[in-house]
């Protein structure tokens, strides 16, 4: 029979409640005392259950993250890299994904309270929800989104790598860059788009903006045969930059699809660096996506064991891959970003 709490106690000469705050190192035992208790413990054998130590110590030993849409390799990614560091820690991790529930706001709310900390990726959840969540003491890490007060956040760069795209399609020709996605739905897409247009417009080119319902690919076809069927009133654009590889993936099949020359009609362009896109040949920015979910995991360790004072706002550098679906070369170039991280002293959740 193995050893109980209630064994180590009557050796011990104390009581049970003293024999979990003496394992625990609680101050209030004296060390005499714990001197005992350790030793009798020893003595027995005594494991103590990790799941009551968790309890006792209000500890879930989970983590909660949540994302918009768990569709699509970009997220895929970053769970991955998420999950690498959470299994090194000893972590569990609670998903959930906020796509199309009305009551996400309140899913949000309910997750962090049966966590130890959370991560909030992108535009999952309304910022007033994550206020209220570090009011109530919950550490939070942010990732590809805007930092809010009282909690960490880790983002890729986008100006200097968008900046560095708009030149590159400027160098190679395009006077007109249509970009492709939907501004409104993400702070990094709106950054993206915003240095992309001063990069183009420095070399007197002119960008447009081509809205879509979602970052897929079916978008991206739907956007190509849009833009297809424009083509004899309005030519098509030198470029389409695509906000995402899923985008530039359809951009690819619906222009090739009509008998479009890319790179020779056209060129495009996507952002992430999925797999598929070495496979295609796109033209991208490469985002360090398991790297944002593992230093999220880290950030968020950090948080929870309250190892640091301030908060941490990390931005991790890109790199421009250029392909072939912007350059008839069948060489790859790559031009890197820098890193940068910030620090803020509000103290801990």
């Amino acid at each position: 029979m193995a050893t109980t709490i209630r064994d180590v106690a009557h050796r011990a000469g104390v009581s049970i409640a003293t024999v979990s705050r003496a394992l625990r190192d609680a101050d209030s035992v004296t060390p005499q005392t714990r001197q005992r208790v350790t030793q009798a413990a020893a003595d027995l054998e005594y494991v103590p259950s990790q799941l009551g130590r968790q309890l006792a110590q209000g500890r879930h030993a989970a983590n909660g993250i949540v994302f918009p849409d768990l569709s699509g390799p970009y997220y895929a990614e970053v769970v991955l890299g998420y999950e690498s560091v959470a299994a090194e820690l000893d972590r569990s991790v609670l998903i959930l994904s906020t796509h199309g529930r009305r009551d996400a706001a309140d899913l949000v709310a309910g997750l962090a309270a049966r966590c130890d900390g959370l991560v909030v990726l992108a535009h999952a959840v309304h910022e007033d929800v994550i206020e209220r969540i570090t009011r109530r003491g919950t550490p939070v890490v942010l990732v590809a989104r805007t930092p809010v007060p009282d909690a960490d956040s880790v983002n890729a760069e986008n100006s200097a790598s968008a900046a560095m795209l708009g030149d590159h399609l400027v160098d190679r020709g395009a006077r007109t860059v249509a970009f492709v996605g939907d501004p409104d739905a993400s702070s990094d897409v709106a950054e993206r788009l915003t240095s992309l247009r001063a990069a183009v417009e420095r070399a007197g080119a002119t960008v447009s903006v081509v809205p879509v319902a979602d970052f897929s690919e079916d978008s991206g076809v739907r956007a190509a045969e849009a833009a297809l069927s424009r083509r004899r009133a309005e030519g098509l654009p030198d470029a389409f930059a695509c906000a995402n590889d899923e985008l530039a993936l359809g951009m690819l099949q619906g222009l090739r699809a009509a008998g479009v020359r890319v790179p020779e009609d056209t060129l495009v362009s996507g952002w992430d660096d999925v797999m598929a896109a070495r496979y295609a040949g796109l033209t991208t920015v490469r985002q360090p996506m398991r790297d944002l979910g593992a230093r999220a995991a880290h950030l968020l360790d950090q948080l929870i064991n309250r190892t640091r004072e301030e908060h941490v706002h990390e931005v991790l550098a890109t790199e421009l891959i250029v392909r072939t679906s912007t350059t008839t070369s069948t060489t790859t170039s790559t031009t890197t970003s820098t890193t940068t991280s910030t620090t803020t002293s509000e103290g801990t959740p």
